[in-house]
């Protein structure tokens, strides 16, 4: 059964917010949280041609919004792609989608999954818990904002092994606790 749209936006926001900022995977999601600027998209889709289609239209949606009012978007989808790998090759698509917008260089798509797996890791290997999100969802992140986060953040490749170590010492029952208290 098909979440409704709030239960998967507020679901999504739980985890970016218990997750992403409480852990402080993404040292940049507090700021464009707390000033409201982050668009929670649901679609219906239940075909990856239709995704695609939802998809193209954030894109643009995004591509013409005034980055003060949305800085990012979240176009979460919890009625296609559930597969992981299935999702993971549709990526392709959401890049040429950006290639034929126009968009490279202004826009990219970073990946989030309730499975997420990355290359190399085994299915349950806590560092993938960093890209696990309640809902197959496509992160739509301005170029310019990824630009000035980095600018504020030097240090922003050391991200992804800061989060393993804190990943590592949360371990997976620590993981669960964080979704099941408060």
């Amino acid at each position: 059964m098909s979440p409704t749209h709030d239960t998967a936006i507020d679901r999504t926001r739980d985890w970016l917010v218990r997750a992403v900022i409480g852990l402080n995977l993404c040292p940049f999601a507090k700021a464009v949280h707390v000033k409201e600027q982050i668009r929670y998209a649901v679609t219906d889709a239940d075909t990856p041609e239709a995704l695609a289609e939802a998809l193209r239209d954030e894109l643009a949606l995004l591509r013409d919004a005034d980055a003060e009012q949305i800085d990012t978007t979240l176009l979460i989808h919890p009625n296609v792609l559930g597969d992981f790998l299935d999702y993971n090759d549709f990526l392709d698509v959401a890049d040429a989608l950006i290639e034929e917008m126009d968009l490279e260089g202004e826009i990219q798509v970073a990946s989030f999954h309730p499975d997420y797996q990355f290359a190399g890791t085994d299915p349950d290997d806590i560092e993938n818990y960093s890209n696990r999100s309640p809902y197959p969802t496509l992160h739509l992140l301005r170029e310019s904002s990824i630009d000035r986060a980095v600018e504020a953040f030097p240090e922003a490749a050391d991200i992804f092994e800061g989060n393993i170590e804190t990943l590592q010492r949360l371990g997976h029952e620590g993981w669960r606790k964080l979704f099941t208290t408060g």
